[in-house]
C-alpha cells in the first residue's frame, strides 16, 4: 500500500527544527561520500519544463525523486500554480514506492533549513543579532523561520518592491517569532543587519556589496541560473564563499559564475561545500569580522532526507491516505 500525503498532511507533520536536523545529516552524508546525487534532468514539453531530481542517502536509507514542473500558462489555462512539485519516496530494499507526497511546502521548508544550518555554522554566535530578509514570498518566510531557529535574534528587517506584500509578511510572521519585524523603505537599510537572506526573483544584484558591514553572514537563495545573480561582485570578493555543492554552484550559480567571467575571481575563490564545514574538514567562521556567504542552489539530497522524515512522522501520526496502486 502506498501512502498519499497532500499539502495539508505535509504541513501537519513537518517542523523547521526537525527539518534542519535531517538536512544537516544529509549534507554530512554528501561530504562523507555516502550520498548518491545524480545530475538534475530537464525535459521541455511544449507548455513548460519538467525537472527530475533523484537522490539516495545510504546511511539514512532515503531514496526519492522529486518531480518539479514550471508551466507559466497554468494559472490562466488550468487554474494551477506555475510551479508544482511531487516527491516519490521508495523503500531502498525493495524499490517499491511507499509514499507520494506534495513537494511544494516540503521544498520551501528544506530550502529554509539549509540556510538555518549554514547560519548555525557560519554566523557569529553572539545573541541579539539583527536579521534582514530581501523578498516576502514563501522562500523568504522560511528563511526567517530557519534563521530564528539557528540564532537568538533581536529583530528582523524585511524589504519587498511591494509595500503591501512586506506588510502582509510582517503580519503573518510576527506572531510566529519572539522578536519584532520591521519593514524597510529601501534596500540599503537592510545592510545594518548581522545576517542577510536574499530570497527574490531579481536577476540583478540587490545591494552594494561594498556597504556590507564586517562580520555579516549572508544566505543567498534566489538566483539559480548562470546569467542571474542577487549578489554583486564586490560582496563575493569580500566573502568566504561556501556552497551547498561545488558542482551545483559552478553549473548554475550566476553569483559566482559572473565574477569569474569578469575576471574578478578564479574558481579557487570557492572555499568549501557546506558538508565540509559540518564534518569539520574545513573551518567555518574563523574570526568575528569575517564575512561569510552561503550559496544555496537546492539539492535532491535535501528532498530525499525531508521526504523520509515526513513519511515516518506521517505514519506515526496516522496522517494521509493509503491506496493500492
Amino acid at each position: 500500500m502506498t501512502l498519499l500525503l497532500n499539502r495539508s498532511d505535509v504541513i501537519s507533520v513537518l517542523t523547521m527544527q526537525d527539518c534542519m536536523a535531517i538536512v544537516e545529516k544529509a549534507f554530512s552524508e554528501l561530504s562523507e561520500g555516502t550520498a548518491v546525487l545524480p545530475l538534475r534532468t530537464a525535459i521541455s514539453p511544449p507548455g513548460g519544463i519538467s525537472l527530475y531530481m533523484p537522490a539516495y542517502l545510504k546511511e539514512m536509507k532515503a531514496l526519492a525523486v522529486k518531480v518539479v514542473t514550471i508551466y507559466k500558462e497554468n494559472p490562466a489555462k488550468y487554474q494551477f500554480p506555475v510551479v508544482m512539485g511531487k516527491v516519490l519516496l521508495q523503500d531502498p530494499d525493495s524499490g517499491d514506492v511507499i509514499c507520494i507526497m506534495d513537494g511544494g511546502y516540503l521544498t520551501a521548508v528544506r530550502t529554509g533549513a539549509a540556510s538555518g544550518v549554514a547560519t548555525r555554522y557560519l554566523a557569529r554566535k553572539d545573541e541579539g543579532q539583527l536579521l534582514a530578509v530581501f523578498g516576502t514570498g514563501v522562500q523568504a518566510k522560511m528563511q526567517l523561520l530557519a534563521v530564528a531557529e539557528a540564532r537568538k535574534l533581536s529583530g528582523a528587517l524585511v524589504f519587498d518592491l511591494s509595500a503591501a506584500s512586506a506588510q502582509k509578511f510582517a503580519e503573518e510572521l510576527g506572531p510566529k517569532v519572539n522578536f519584532p519585524i520591521r519593514i524597510a523603505g529601501e534596500p540599503a537599510q537592510l545592510l545594518e543587519a548581522d545576517i542577510i537572506c536574499t530570497a527574490t526573483s531579481s536577476p540583478t544584484p540587490l545591494f552594494d556589496g561594498n556597504r556590507v558591514k564586517p562580520g555579516t553572514h549572508i544566505n543567498g537563495i534566489g538566483s539559480h541560473t548562470p546569467g542571474t545573480r542577487e549578489l554583486d561582485t564586490a560582496i563575493i570578493l569580500r566573502s568566504k564563499f561556501i556552497g551547498d555543492s561545488r558542482e551545483a554552484c559552478f553549473g548554475e550559480a550566476g553569483d559566482i559564475l559572473i565574477p569569474i567571467r569578469e575576471g574578478a575571481i578564479t574558481e579557487s575563490h570557492y572555499y568549501a561545500d557546506l558538508g565540509e564545514i559540518i564534518t569539520g574538514k574545513k573551518a567555518g567562521r574563523e574570526y568575528a569580522d569575517e564575512i561569510t556567504l552561503f550559496k544555496s542552489n537546492g539539492l535532491a539530497i535535501q528532498d530525499a532526507a525531508t521526504a523520509k522524515l515526513v513519511y515516518e512522522k506521517a505514519v506515526q501520526a496516522g496522517v494521509g491516505t493509503r491506496v493500492d496502486i
